[in-house]
């Protein structure tokens, strides 16, 4: 019965030590495996046989043990440890790794898995995959590039292809406007060769007069029916306005810039596109505008010398030929200067606007600035956008601004239309002064804007923010990498693939960003090693090849027992 004992035990032995290496041994296979976690093999003791019963202390004896004889061992567990192994920076920007809790979710044909391997790559749709093909979850992003938590969609980045655009909302200014200039008293007046309504010259033309019936000085006749007239080499403040066209006649057949068949449909179309603010009357000689007197075209600009309107000697032409010119006989006066600065639209395109400014008033409690912007990209025919008052304190400081924001049009462009800009004239990195030992220089500091711009890099944040990178120095979130948390990590079941699936005993998975629900973080450009230690495995190894030759000695001694005890009953 003892023999049989010792040779059940020693059988049960060397199974147990024979799993141990091949646990040890498998470890040792994964050691160079991404994100691999060992697993440990426990034992217990098998049954075990009472040979005796121990016995209570009497009186005139003491107490005894029980006396039992182990018949073995066995398997108790087998569990992994999910604790982080090393990680090993790669400079991949798809390469990614779990530094605490979590798991990574693919889908794999349909199926929804689990792992911790991070060595992700785009493939030719952009999906964002694991090395077998499985499409890494991840939540989306809206059309402002928000992340939106819940609902997990197929991860793609989209380099090379994506673009994105940013109209620009706020422009920021510096520098000084100089209060030592002229108060703005009057504009640029520049008046037109004399129009008559008779061949014969006699009689000037009025405002209702068609423009059909329209003579110059000689009796000619200036236009006909669907003549287009020329508005060109006209500047303003030293700066071109750009050409315009104007076509005679009730209807535009010509795609030009506006139509019409009396003279006060020509000096209307005049007024617009030359940019004249009619509201602004700063003083009783200030008139701006564009009238009809003594059949002249009489055109006042704004005040301010950066808003003096000049005309060429051909800058009103027909059909190439110079229907009538202007003279100027009046300058504008007053204090002013000018800056031009870029913006853009919702499909990045680029937006110049003119912004002058123009010395309104001095008084004992300081001075006021008038600004006017103007846009020969605003596509309705008024290329003027609004005019606003800054007022500054007696040491220069600006106090207050009026009316600090303008709108373009962007009709027919494919844009968002009206485009609304804001002008920020105070700033605590940037101001605007008013002071008299500076000359008057004004820059646009910065404006939010950018055109259009291609995805061209990408990096994952510690929450499993995807950040992208654009050509045009915008930086947008792309999505999210969420990790899924589970109750129980051994009770998750390998599926090969160094894939997880969930089982009853490992609960549901948590699905979380990153940092959030017991989750850990998500380290980019890395991956997770094995967390393998060679040094113990080898510990395993010696132990269960000491634990297997010891099992094997006990059926050597009770093989030589056996023979033994044959040969004394022979």
């Amino acid at each position: 019965m003892a023999l049989q004992t010792a040779l059940f035990s020693s059988l049960t032995g060397i199974t147990s030590n024979a799993k141990l290496l091949a646990v040890s041994g498998n470890n040792i296979a994964n050691v160079n495996t991404t994100a691999y976690k060992k697993s440990r093999i426990t034992f217990e003791t098998q049954i075990s046989q009472r040979l005796t019963s121990g016995s209570a202390p009497t009186g005139t004896l003491g107490g005894t043990n029980p006396s039992q004889m182990g018949l073995g061992t066995r398997m108790s567990s087998i569990t992994r440890d999910f604790s982080t192994g090393s990680l090993q920076p790669t400079g991949v920007n798809t390469d990614m790794a779990v530094e605490g809790s979590g798991f990574f979710i693919v889908s794999s044909e349909g199926n929804t898995r689990y792992t911790r391997t991070g060595n992700f790559v785009l493939d030719r749709d952009f999906n964002l995959v694991s090395a077998a093909g499985g499409l890494v979850q991840g939540f989306a992003v809206d059309e402002d590039f928000n992340v939106v938590e819940g609902l997990l969609v197929d991860m793609t980045i989209p380099v090379g292809v994506l673009t994105i655009a940013e109209a620009t909302q706020n422009v920021t200014f510096a520098g000084n406007l100089n209060a030592g200039g002229d108060v703005g008293t009057v504009g640029s007046i520049s008046a037109s060769d004399v129009l008559y309504s008779d061949a014969l010259a006699t009689t000037p033309a009025v405002g209702g007069d068609a423009l059909t019936g329209l003579f110059d000085v000689a009796g000619t006749a200036l236009y006909a029916l669907g003549d287009v007239i020329t508005v060109a080499g006209v500047t303003k403040g030293g700066a071109a306005i750009g050409d315009r066209t104007f076509e005679v006649g009730p209807a535009n057949t010509t795609a030009s810039h506006g139509f019409g068949t009396t003279l006060t449909d020509f000096t209307n179309f005049l007024d617009n596109v030359l940019g004249i603010d009619t509201t602004q009357t700063p003083t009783a000689s200030s008139t701006p505008g564009v009238t009809i007197v003594g059949g002249q075209i009489l055109v006042e600009s704004n005040i301010g010398e950066d808003n003096g309107i000049l005309f060429s000697a051909s800058s009103i032409k027909n059909n190439n030929a110079v229907s009538f010119g202007f003279t100027g006989t009046q300058q504008a006066d007053g204090g002013s200067t000018r800056t031009t600065f870029v913006t853009f639209d919702s499909l990045g395109s680029e937006v110049v606007i003119d912004l002058r400014f123009v010395l309104e008033t001095k008084t004992t409690t300081g001075v006021t600035w008038r600004y006017y912007a103007d846009s020969t990209d605003d596509t309705d025919l008024d290329l003027h956008l609004g005019t606003g008052v800054l007022t500054f304190d007696t040491e220069g400081s600006l106090l207050t601004v009026s009316n600090p924001s303008i709108s373009i049009d962007r009709a027919n462009t494919g844009a968002v239309t009206p485009m609304n800009i804001n002008l920020k004239f105070a700033d605590p990195f940037a101001t605007v002064t008013s002071l008299t030992d500076t000359s008057s220089q004004i820059a646009a500091r910065n404006q939010d804007g950018s055109q259009i711009g291609t995805l061209e890099d990408f990096s994952v944040g510690e929450d499993g923010t995807i950040s992208g990178v654009f050509s045009n120095g915008l930086l947008r979130d792309l999505g999210r990498i969420p990790l899924a948390v589970f109750a129980n990590n051994n009770g998750l079941e390998e599926f090969g693939g160094s894939l997880y699936r969930p089982t009853i005993n490992s609960g549901i998975a948590t699905v979380v960003s990153p940092g959030q629900g017991g989750s850990g973080r998500v380290i980019g450009r890395s991956l997770e090693l094995s967390n393998v230690e060679l040094a113990e495995e080898f510990i395993n190894l010696i132990s269960a090849s000491t634990g297997f030759s010891a099992s094997s000695r006990v059926l050597t001694t009770s093989d030589e027992l056996i023979q033994e005890l044959l040969a004394a009953v022979r």
